[in-house]
């Protein structure tokens, strides 16, 4: 299993997996295929087959193999990650309107609404039916609760992300459910599968959340400071959506009254004139809300390395360091 690949940790990773990846592809394609409804494997494959890194799912796979699993059940893990993972972008896209993800068009924008929705509540089924599998009363806690607690985050999202009342704590709270979650879920799935020791699988736990809140602020600081072809999205579409993500609640919490007259009516009652998100990148430049942002980024990356210790060494616990660290490189 071992690679000569010396490029991203993930591109590391998933050549080191890339037997168990290629048995998370198949029981995928298998799992999402439908006798009765065609609509379902068409949307599914859209976004499955879209290029993306299918990060969680390795995250499962890598922890697995790490605390010495032997078994066959980390592949069924590593699907349900996955399918949990599509089910949320699926809906996200309907709830944010979006028109396009990883560079391409959204299934919302190519099929319809309902479509997405439907075929998003198809998925979370499926995720429930393979995580049943390995007969595992742990591990169906730890998924069904982060399936609960990402849906929790999305709806507080829809509550906080136009309030000018959000601050850092309950921007946490948001990323640490509609993100992080899926993350510490995954990596803490590998080592309860694996039977590991307890302080390993909240090890690979702490890591898994702290590499989802800097994966999340990282996100979301590449919106206002991202390369487009890079990151598949329009610099500024949160400030567009009216998201109060971190860089603009720093800015909120040092503005004047001018300035916060300013972010009312931009975020909070949505209206936006032309010339707007360049005023609103000057008063996050003004701020220093950017550079701030990427400090806390770091730190979480640093949390995810630290979350490691415990864990017996194996080039896949390098790995998952230097996962970290390449997480937070996208914004140097």
């Amino acid at each position: 299993m071992k690679s000569d690949v010396k490029d991203k940790p993930h591109d590391r990773m998933a050549a080191y997996l890339s037997e168990d990846m290629e048995a998370v592809s198949a029981l995928i394609r298998e799992r999402m295929a439908s006798k009765h409804a065609p609509r379902i494997p068409e949307v599914t494959a859209h976004l499955v087959e879209a290029g993306g890194k299918r990060l969680r799912p390795m995250l499962t796979l890598a922890a697995a193999r790490m605390c010495g699993y032997t078994g066959p059940y980390h592949v069924h893990l590593a699907a349900t990650v996955e399918f949990i993972h599509t089910a949320t972008l699926l809906h996200d896209d309907v709830v944010d309107e979006s028109a396009q993800r990883r560079g391409r068009p959204t299934a919302n924008l190519l099929w319809d609404n309902q479509s997405s929705v439907l075929v998003g509540d198809y998925l979370f089924a499926r995720s429930f039916q393979l995580m049943t599998e390995p007969g595992s009363m742990p591990v169906m806690r730890i998924l069904s609760n982060a399936a609960a607690t990402i849906a929790e985050g999305e709806v507080l999202q829809l509550t906080a992300a136009q309030n000018l009342a959000t601050d850092e704590a309950v921007y946490l709270q948001v990323v640490r459910g509609k993100t992080a979650a899926l993350f510490s879920a995954a990596t803490e799935v590998g080592g309860v599968i694996a039977d590991a020791p307890e302080d390993q699988v909240r090890a690979l736990f702490d890591y898994g959340d702290a590499l989802g809140v800097a994966f999340q602020i990282v996100d979301d600081l590449l919106d206002y400071q991202g390369d487009t072809g890079a990151t598949g999205k329009n610099v500024g579409d949160d400030f567009r959506e009216r998201k109060l993500t971190l860089p603009v609640i720093k800015a909120v919490a040092k503005a004047n009254a001018e300035e916060r007259a300013f972010w009312t009516r931009t975020i909070e009652k949505g209206r936006q004139d032309e010339g707007d998100l360049d005023h609103a990148l000057a008063l996050l430049r003004k701020h220093d809300t950017l550079t701030a942002t990427q400090r806390d980024a770091r730190e979480w990356a640093e949390k995810a390395k630290k979350a490691l210790t415990p864990l017996p060494d194996h080039e896949l616990k390098d790995m998952l360091s230097d996962l970290a660290d390449y997480v937070v490189s996208r914004i140097s």
